[in-house]
């Protein structure tokens, strides 16, 4: 198979071993070599390189390996060291610093001719972006995270577990009953997102084994801690669950039972600001603490980013909503308050839980990311850090991901945008153009772990994308509504023909999704059909005694696939074909592969079968009763095969 990833770790090394077919001009020779093995040194800064080529060519001048971090990074020559059988060995040692990725390609001089090496095993006249290697230098993510299913939950609206009623709060309104509808926008008292049902941890953990029935092995939870919101991105104080969640007993017992049901637990950090309502900022005196709005002799004063006017201190606020005061990512009480031993992320990871998910990651500074790592891994070496990260991370010069000291791995928002555009459009060349980036630049861990979803709080519910063309076709993002009007968007409702259009499509979606490489995360409710227009109608309360159990169904057996076929937690992908009838991919790890092909239409589909899967003995899985080279309306089929 092609060569894709090296990992180098100080306490291991790994050489990879081939026996493939060696193409030069039209000569054509088969052998059994270690075409390239890298090892640490003693010292475990220093890499040795070395290259094996076939002597039947001639003899090579100027081998060297070139090594890009987006940009040439080094040109390093490797040195003949000795000749065995028909191959001679060519050999480097080379100083590789920590780092999520690097892309790299062997040259050479063969007969007065510059060739190059392609994927690690041919010799070609000229090599592209996709063609040269991706190494990763002490940066590997936890093979837990690698192609699992996650379930993300806004807690306050999946399921209540207690039986007494909720303590009254201020500036909190209570449902009277679970089916009550949802307020959108301000109460009647001016404040937005006050009222609550009370979904609790307790509530999840009573439900772990129908989310286990959806092949989920990662709860990613909203926000927890105590808030003044019932999202919860405005932070009362970090150490205490909110009481109408819970307290901090219950997140222990959830995370304690999810890990024996084989499932790990990632909380929603939300380390860029807090409430003004918090013992930090303590704006209503609602806290014993003087808070930084009250003084700047306060011991939380330098939390927060503020800056002088007319003599006077002001605070900076998120996007300007007066309830969330900026903390200040430079401050070193700020960060030690959060990462610093017994800090925040220690009280977490007491409390059992695995990995976090980092709200607004680019908005913290790369040093305040670092210090989060270090004291995630100081809990868990196995920990997982997650990045709300809207667009490529690797083209964003920071160290998010590459540095390899920052995040794992990010939300895949271009895919899942460019992905819902191809559904609903028909749009070809940004899914082709955002597949192939991706495999290109990022790093491979960081591939397998990205958070493909179905929909999330931020966006209309994905039954509501694919059923209605009420979406801004050309706007930056395919799931912006055409109208944001609060009235209509909370009046918003599907006809029954809509809806069934909608789930046809998204189903065909869903399975795409299913076969990519990454996370398949399911937004609470997508799986029966919860509706929602916008990124406040879409956070209603689950309604378990109203599911589209068809819906649910479909779901069951995609996530089965998804456990059963674990190859696909590693499995490199390559896109064979995307139309605007159907795309076609293969996914390919050691000796699986796996053929998956898509109809987007409404119209029966026939594709050529690419004659690995003419005949097969392997598994197959169908939508909509669809056949090996013929796709159903809205069909799809994927066929299990050995190399």
């Amino acid at each position: 198979m092609p060569f894709r990833m090296l990992y180098f770790n100080k306490e291991y090394f790994r050489v990879i071993m081939y026996k493939e077919v060696f193409y030069m001009s039209d000569n054509k020779y088969e052998t059994n070599y270690s075409m390239i093995s890298i090892e640490n040194t003693l010292d475990g800064k220093k890499y040795k390189i070395s290259l094996e080529l076939p002597m039947n060519f001639g003899w090579y001048d100027g081998v060297s390996m070139v090594i890009e971090k987006f940009g040439p990074v080094a040109d390093i020559p490797l040195k003949y060291s000795r000749s065995e059988g028909n191959m001679a060995i060519f050999e480097a040692t080379v100083d590789l610093k920590t780092s999520a990725i690097y892309r790299y390609y062997f040259k050479c001089t063969v007969n007065n001719q510059l060739k190059y090496i392609k994927n690690g095993t041919t010799i070609v006249n000229n090599i592209s972006e996709e063609d040269k290697l991706k190494m990763s230098v002490n940066f590997e993510i936890p093979d837990w995270a690698k192609g699992a299913i996650m379930y993300h939950i806004f807690v306050d609206r999946y399921r209540k577990g207690r039986k007494e009623e909720l303590p009254k709060m201020p500036r909190r309104t209570i449902h009277k009953s679970w089916n009550e509808e949802m307020v959108i926008g301000p109460d009647r008292d001016g404040i937005w997102n006050a009222d609550f049902y009370g979904g609790d941890l307790k509530g999840i953990e009573e439900s772990l084994d129908y989310i286990k029935s959806l092949g989920v092995s990662i709860l990613y939870l909203s926000p927890i801690v105590w808030s003044q919101s019932n999202h919860r991105y405005d932070a009362a104080d970090y150490m205490e669950i909110d009481p109408y969640a819970g307290c901090n007993e219950d997140l222990k017992s959830l995370c304690d039972a999810a890990h024996r049901k084989g499932m790990r637990v990632v909380l929603d950090a939300v380390f860029n600001h807090t409430g003004n309502d918090s013992k930090y900022f303590n704006e209503y005196g609602t806290f014993s603490d003087i808070g930084a709005f009250q003084s700047t002799n306060s011991k939380y004063s330098n939390f927060y980013r503020k800056y002088y006017e007319n003599g006077q201190v002001k605070y900076d606020y998120w996007w300007g909503m007066p309830n969330l005061p900026v903390c200040n990512g430079n401050s070193y009480e700020w960060k030690n308050f959060i990462t610093g031993v017994n800090g925040v992320i220690d009280h977490w990871f007491h409390l059992g839980i695995d990995g976090l998910r980092l709200d607004v990651a680019d908005e913290l500074t790369d040093e305040f990311i670092e210090l989060i790592r270090i004291a995630v891994k100081r809990n868990k070496e196995d920990g997982f850090i997650l990045g709300e990260v809207w667009k490529n991370p690797m083209r964003m010069d920071r160290g998010y991901i590459d540095s390899g000291k920052g995040m794992d791995s990010v939300m895949n928002y271009p895919l899942m945008d460019a992905l819902i555009r191809y559904f609903k459009y028909g749009d070809v060349n940004k899914l082709d153009y955002i597949i192939r980036d991706i495999k290109i630049e990022y790093p491979k861990d960081t591939i397998n772990t990205l958070m493909n979803f179905t929909s999330t709080h931020d966006i209309s519910r994905a039954i509501n994308l694919f059923a209605t063309y009420d979406f801004q076709e050309y706007g930056e993002w395919a799931w912006n509504p055409n109208n944001s009007d609060l009235e209509w968007c909370s009046k918003f409702k599907l006809t029954p023909g809509e809806y069934k259009y909608g789930r046809d499509v998204y189903e065909s979606y869903v399975f795409a999704l299913t076969f990519m490489p990454g996370i398949l995360s399911i937004f609470y409710g997508d799986e029966i059909g919860l509706e929602g227009m916008g990124n406040l109608a879409n956070r209603k309360q689950y309604l378990w005694g109203y599911r589209d159990k068809k819906l649910l169904e479909f779901f069951r057996y995609m996530g089965n696939i998804r456990r059963n076929e674990e190859f696909l937690k590693e499995a490199d992908l390559n896109l064979l074909d995307v139309n605007r009838d159907y795309i076609m991919f293969e996914r390919i790890n050691n000796d699986d592969k796996l053929l998956v092909a898509v109809n987007r239409t409404d119209d029966e589909k026939k594709f050529a079968l690419p004659g690995d899967y003419e005949q097969t003995e392997g598994r197959v899985y169908t939508l909509k009763k669809s056949l090996p080279g013929r796709l159903n309306p809205y069909g799809a089929i994927a066929i299990k095969n050995r190399k």
